[in-house]
């Protein structure tokens, strides 16, 4: 390498780290054009230069690890083995340099995706070398080489490949050397880090787990040292992300990790972020072994509950609160909002049963405290407790609604706001319920409420509450209060809208056109007497919110009028259907708005409400409102890889999601948009839906677009509602003819079996099945080719093979140690989403009769054992209802041709019409009924 080559590199090193915007892009554009082979071998140079500065060394040692993270293969097979040796020798010499904290990480950091590279696709390590480093560190003294080969095997834990079996005793040998307490400190942290890093690389792996185990007490110990100052290498994180991976290897130290982490939470001068974590830790393990810290630490959760009640309590004094017009976001670092979101997952991870004891007995001093923060806490624990402990806060809803009902009056306006949460939060938990138990109290204490001109926030949330308790409401119920109701809001609408125009505030206005939305919703054609007073307001929001910060107020007053429409019905709401249409696609006429817009979503699903209310007439409108609509269905989201490094700008922006990939690697996703993109996905399925055949012009086009939908992953409802759209688009493409159809379902049916065969959500699962058997249906006999019915018989085996398995694990779950009540409730769950999937896959079959009729026979054949299967005495009874609604489709379709099956089926059906339940019992029957039309050819 020529010494002028590197001085002119060391110069580009320079430039890229330049305060001067200009001279870093030229730079970056330099750096950019040059091939790696140039790269390397400077960069390489410049970390191991120690004229250079340290900046310009640790930017080379970023851009290295970049570099062959992305390109290593590219770059490295080219080279003749004595290069390859040479460029080996050359990176473990920069480890073995004498370098500082910062620098060596990122030395570290670089050897390490070197190491990860050199592990080929059968776990070979092509580098030999650098594991006999490994072992020679841990023999010798020298402490920064330690400290740097456990960072190494921290970032890369399978580096032993295929040859680990062999040194598992070594490796065990070396962490017990590393957090030995006569070891560093900083080696005793690294050493956890790799500790648990190696564990989570064989998180399924049991014998390699009892093997390490013995070491967790160190660990611990390790941990809580470094607590002591400050946890600088985030241990205690280290530790959460093995309570989510491998919750249950905590077992035999169950009591230790409670001890440390009630410690750090119970200690006030601790600082925040490390009670959070000791905080996030417990509740970790709640979530993720539920039964064995109901079984071995329930007497930590006795203490941890009233702590998590006090943290709910650190709230600032803050009189304008109640007053603000502009709602900011919780800041999801303080520590009531921290505490309010543990409450809620512990309620839901260990149960009603478990945890809300130890609610109720500190509620009720809290309730009685002149502090008004306590009485906040309380009702706040009381909205987040509602989902986890349902079942049994609803025997006591008497109790607790006599307990909240009294704060909607409490002096102090966050203790209204607090109580309108409670009763909210509870109408949605408890309903229906809770609406025919408390209408009495709840509809008057919240119209008064909305009297409380003084707090708009406290206001608005009354209104917010009355939203949740009419959505649930029987409509008998809402409209003996309805004149009430809307006399107060009708009264609210005025003033508030003189408000909005002589002071610019909104939020109670924005409020309560969303709660008249709801009540107009429930209470349906009792509406129509408001309608004429309501509707000339709406209209004139509609036509004139046209600034920036009133977008939010019109889009929901967009929402209220398609709602009060679809209540009214389409007579009433003829009249201004046309104006109100207009209206809206001047919205987008005016140019396109951007991702964020509040409003997109609202004008979405209200044109979906306008088509449903006008059916046929809604075609006119088409033309106009179908660009916008493929336009934010077709959105596609910024995504990105990111290290490390670049993930500081990121990792607190609430518009962005990410996962952490390891080995240095976060995918990030900005969610701008996803929610408007779903809204227009399902909005096309109505359009489809509604208009049927009037919808034909636009089946290919949305064909086209759904299709590669059903695996956009960053969002389950884009995919449930493409899969919910084929069936719809395939009846809409009928009127083109029976070739234009084929077409059509030669061009969806191999991808939504692919999706079918890789979709890892349940819901999107079933819905892709049904998906599935509705096509079916549509299309009608010969459908499918052989390779399709071939997909298609490998499926259902797929998840029939499935089912017996899972059902078996739960059976295997049941004689668990840490069994109990509570591991029932997730186990019956389970069953129920196993059991929904089974009537999925019984639908495909019911399908395939249906429109194969005895031609399915043969295909049907290759499955049949399944379904015998599930005919079983001891199965369960949703297995025998299935397992009879199959065979009851096999003699209805295939008719005498279903003889050859009654050795599997007439016994069992004949005996299951004594069943206990029902279902059974008219499954059997059924199935004798449609026996006895087809049954000459049956033997006695």
């Amino acid at each position: 390498m020529a010494a002028g080559d590197q001085d002119n590199f060391q110069q580009l090193m320079s430039s890229l780290l330049s305060t001067d915007n200009e001279i870093r892009t030229k730079a970056e554009e330099v750096y950019n054009a040059l091939p790696r082979e140039t790269k390397v071998p400077h960069l390489l140079g410049t970390i191991q230069n120690p004229a250079m500065s340290e900046e310009a060394r640790m930017l080379s040692a970023v851009l290295l690890r970049r570099l062959f993270s992305a390109e290593f293969t590219e770059f490295y097979e080219p080279l003749p083995p004595e290069a390859k040796e040479q460029l080996k020798q050359q990176i473990l010499m920069t480890l073995q340099q004498n370098e500082a904290g910062s620098m060596r990480r990122k030395i570290c950091e670089m050897v390490a995706e070197v190491a990860r590279c050199m592990i080929d696709d059968d776990g070979n390590n092509e580098w030999p070398e650098f594991l006999q480093f490994l072992f020679h560190c841990a023999n010798g003294t020298n402490v920064q080489l330690q400290e740097a080969a456990l960072r190494i095997f921290a970032s890369v834990p399978g580096i032993f490949g295929n040859q680990q079996a062999q040194h598992l005793p070594l490796i065990k040998q070396m962490l017990i050397k590393y957090l030995d307490a006569s070891s560093d400190q900083e080696v005793r942290f690294q050493a956890v880090r790799a500790y648990g890093a190696f564990i989570l690389l064989h998180d399924k792996e049991e014998d390699v787990k009892r093997q390490f185990a013995d070491l967790l007490p160190a660990v611990i110990h390790i941990t809580a040292e470094s607590i002591e100052l400050g946890d600088p290498q985030n241990l205690m994180q280290l530790l959460i992300d093995m309570a989510d991976g491998v919750a249950k290897f905590f077992r035999p130290q169950l009591e230790p990790i409670f001890e440390l982490c009630m410690k750090v939470l119970s200690t006030p001068d601790m600082e925040d972020n490390l009670r959070h974590l000791a905080l996030e830790m417990m509740v970790s393990l709640a979530e993720n072994a539920s039964a064995m810290v109901r079984k071995r630490a329930d007497k930590y959760v006795a203490a941890l509950v009233p702590l998590i009640l006090q943290m709910m309590t650190d709230l600032e004094d803050d009189d304008e609160w109640s007053v603000s017009d502009k709602i900011t976001e919780d800041d999801t670092s303080d520590n009531n909002v921290i505490a309010e979101s543990a409450l809620d997952r512990l309620a839901c991870g260990l149960g009603g049963k478990t945890v809300l004891p130890h609610i109720v007995n500190n509620i009720p001093n809290m309730l009685l405290s002149p502090d008004w923060k306590q009485r906040h806490a309380a009702l706040m624990a009381i909205s987040a407790a509602g989902e986890g402990c349902q079942k049994q806060m609803e025997a006591m809803l008497e109790n607790i609604m006599q307990g909240v009902l009294k704060y909607l009056v409490d002096p102090h306006p966050r203790v209204r706001y607090a109580a309108c949460n409670a009763i909210g939060q509870m109408a949605t938990d408890f309903a229906p319920i809770f609406e025919k138990k408390f209408h009495e109290q709840v509809i008057p204490g919240l119209l008064q409420l909305l009297d409380d001109v003084e707090n708009p926030r406290v206001q608005a949330h009354a209104g917010a509450a009355l939203v949740n308790f009419s959505e649930d409401c029987p409509k008998n119920i809402l409209t003996r209060y309805l004149d009430a109701i809307m006399a107060k809001l009708e009264m609210i609408l005025t003033t508030k809208f003189k408000e909005l125009v002589e002071k610019g505030t909104k939020l109670v206005l924005e409020q309560v056109v969303t709660t008249i939305a709801s009540v107009a919703d429930t209470t349906e054609k009792d509406f129509v007497a408001y309608y004429d007073r309501l509707m000339p307001s709406l209209k004139y929001i509609i036509q004139n919110g046209n600034t920036d910060e009133l977008k939010l107020l019109r889009g929901k007053t967009i929402e209220c009028v398609s709602l009060i429409g679809l209540a009214v019905g389409a007579e009433k709401f003829m009249s201004d259907a046309s104006d109100v249409m207009d209206m809206l696609l001047k919205t987008h006429t005016e140019g396109d708005l951007p991702d964020d817009d509040p409003q997109t979503s609202y004008l979405i699903s209200a044109w979906a409400r306008i088509c449903k209310i006008l059916g046929k007439q809604f075609e006119q409108f088409l033309p106009l409102v179908m660009g916008p609509v493929m336009r934010t269905a077709s959105m596609k989201p910024e995504v990105a890889l990111l290290d490390n490094d670049e993930m500081q700008g990121v990792e607190n922006d609430a518009n962005w999601q990410f996962v952490n990939l390891g080995e240095q690697q976060n995918f990030v996703i900005r969610t701008a948009g996803l929610e408007d993109k779903a809204s227009a996905c399902e909005m096309l399925v109505c359009y489809a839906r509604e208009l049927k055949d009037g919808f034909a012009n636009y089946a290919e086009e949305v064909v086209r677009l759904m299709v590669p939908m059903l695996k956009f992953y960053f969002h389950d409802g884009v995919r449930t509602a493409a899969a919910e759209s084929l069936p719809y688009l395939l009846d809409c493409a009928k009127i083109k003819g029976p070739n234009y159809l084929e077409g059509m379902w030669l061009y969806i049916c191999p991808e939504l079996l692919k999706a079918i065969d890789s979709e890892p959500e349940a819901d999107v699962l079933t819905e892709l099945l049904h998906s599935l058997a509705r096509c079916i249906e549509t299309l009608g006999a010969a459908c499918l080719s052989n390779e399709a019915m071939e997909e298609v018989l490998k499926i259902i085996d797929k998840f029939m093979t499935q089912h017996f398995q899972k059902e078996e694990k739960r059976a295997q779950a049941r004689k668990e140690e840490d069994y109990d009540d509570g591991v029932e409730e997730q186990l019956a769950e389970e069953d129920d989403a196993d059991i929904y999937l089974l009537s999925r896959i019984s639908d495909i079959v019911h399908a395939l009769f249906v429109t194969y009729k005895e031609t399915f026979i043969p295909s049907f054949h290759r499955v049949v054992p399944h379904f015998v299967k599930l005919l079983g005495a001891t199965n369960s009874w949703a297995d025998r209802q299935w397992g009879l609604c199959i065979f009851d489709d096999l003699i209805e379709f295939a008719g005498p041709m279903c003889a050859q099956y009654q050795g599997f089926f007439l016994q069992p059906m004949l005996e299951y019409i004594k069943d206990e339940q029902p279902e059974v019992r008219q499954a059997a029957v059924y199935g004798c009924g449609v026996l006895g039309q087809v049954g000459k050819f049956i033997k006695n």
